[in-house]
């Protein structure tokens, strides 16, 4: 497969500054205030390259210098058997996870692989440092499998409690380290160890939000839908732990507004939170740019809780220009809830008529949907999206040895920050 590196600049989300993207640049340095930055394609109009490039099709829009073995893109199918029992005739599915039938391979099952390939796909060769990527669970799944088959040194923090969501069809390679959070921590204390580890020239950050490739590779959930479409979709459905790929799904809008050939709709965002986690559901409700006030203690309790674990940000990028609260802004989006129940039943239901299990997040995104036709908050003749972002877990294990990865390191929380740098250093 031939390929060029994509031609991209650079733009503060605040400012409109346009700047070259000189190495891995996560912000605008010279930025009066906290903004995200947007990768600005020389290709205005999409043309997906073919199946053979894997998640790289897009590779248009994916700031990418290089193509990595082993990916996928998500696969978008129109609905005939949930849509039948929601009374909703244009109900378009998309998948990323695994499911074979359909062409989904995502062997870690998740939509955090499209981050994964695109973030690693913006590195350059000669870079020498260690990737640093905190993770509630799923994240480091993706970033291990990516940066195992193609030896690309990785830092993982995680938490302890969520050390069960690390596992792999074949054993992890040496160049892929793990350190966890003390049971009992959460997604913010992992994020806390990886904020110590970057203190250090040996590692640097992966970036999260801030990173445009991984918004970016998050984009293409959109960017299947609405080349199978033919049209930009009236609404947008996914659930939400930090609202990065919400974010990534309104930027991709405008670029297909820019692309000229799917129509100029503003796809609403309708984003959903798991019952009693619910931050970003607060502060929206309350009009609030900004997160309201709340005990991390009491936090890590609701965590617990939770059965969507992957949906326990604390600190997401919801007030930054360019974050949630402005997606959700301009698109007359809304934020919705979901109960461990109501995902429970909804994750049933996918799998009783659509024919395959998926993750708790995505239960949480399905359950919304649910309620938001019962009440008549959505048109039940509107285009409708269903992120469904993660699947296929079940039937990917059945049969299968599967193999884990056992963390180097596991840190007390609120630990000092000499240890954990001694302690990092150590491992590479």
């Amino acid at each position: 497969m031939t390929f060029e590196p994509t031609k991209y600049a650079l733009q503060n989300v605040a400012t409109g500054n346009i700047f070259e993207d000189t190495g891995w640049l996560l912000e605008d340095t010279t930025s009066p205030q906290p903004s995200l930055i947007r990768a600005i394609y020389e290709k205005k109009q999409l043309h997906p390259k073919g199946a053979e490039y894997g998640l790289y099709t897009f590779a248009d829009w994916l700031p990418v210098s290089r193509l990595l073995t082993g990916s996928s893109a998500p696969v978008t199918y129109k609905s005939e058997k949930l849509a039948a029992h929601l009374n909703c005739e244009n109900l378009y599915i998309t998948f990323s996870g695994y499911w074979r039938e359909k062409n989904a391979l995502m062997t870690t099952c998740s939509f955090k692989e499209t981050e994964a390939y695109a973030v690693c796909g913006r590195m350059k060769v000669d870079m020498e440092r260690v990737l640093v990527v905190a993770s509630a669970g799923n994240t480091a799944r993706a970033f291990a499998k990516v940066c195992s088959d193609n030896r690309i040194p990785l830092l993982l923090c995680v938490p302890e409690d969520n050390l069960d969501a690390l596992w792999f069809e074949y054993p992890v390679n040496e160049c892929v380290k793990l350190v966890a959070a003390q049971s009992g921590g959460d997604y913010f204390d992992a994020i806390h160890l990886s904020n110590i580890a970057v203190k250090s020239p040996k590692f640097f950050a992966e970036g999260g939000a801030k990173n445009v490739a991984r918004r970016d590779g998050m984009a293409t959930t959109v960017l299947s839908a609405v080349t199978f479409i033919g049209q930009i979709p009236d609404y947008y459905f996914q659930s939400v732990g930090s609202g990065t790929g919400a974010i990534a799904a309104w930027e991709a809008n405008q670029r297909l507004i820019e692309d000229g050939r799917f129509g100029n709709k503003q796809m609403r965002l309708m984003v959903s939170q798991n019952i009693p986690f619910t931050p970003m559901y607060d502060a929206w409700k309350a009009n609030s740019r900004h997160l309201l006030p709340f005990d991390d203690d009491e936090a890590r309790k609701q965590v617990q809780i939770i059965d969507a674990k992957v949906l326990s940000n604390r600190k997401p990028p919801y007030p930054i220009a360019g974050g949630l609260y402005d997606a959700l802004k301009a698109s007359n989006g809304d934020v919705l809830l979901a109960d461990n129940q109501q995902l429970r039943a909804a994750m049933q239901l996918f799998s009783d008529l659509e024919g395959n299990d998926i993750h708790p997040a995505a239960g949480v995104a399905l359950a919304s949907l649910i309620d938001t036709l019962k009440t008549g908050t959505v048109d039940k003749n509107a285009v409708i999206m269903l992120n469904i972002t993660g699947g296929g877990e079940a039937r990917f294990k059945s049969g299968k040895k599967l193999y884990g990865l056992k963390p180097d390191i596991v840190f007390p929380n609120n630990p000092d920050e000499n240890e954990v740098l001694e302690g990092l250093e150590r491992l590479f």
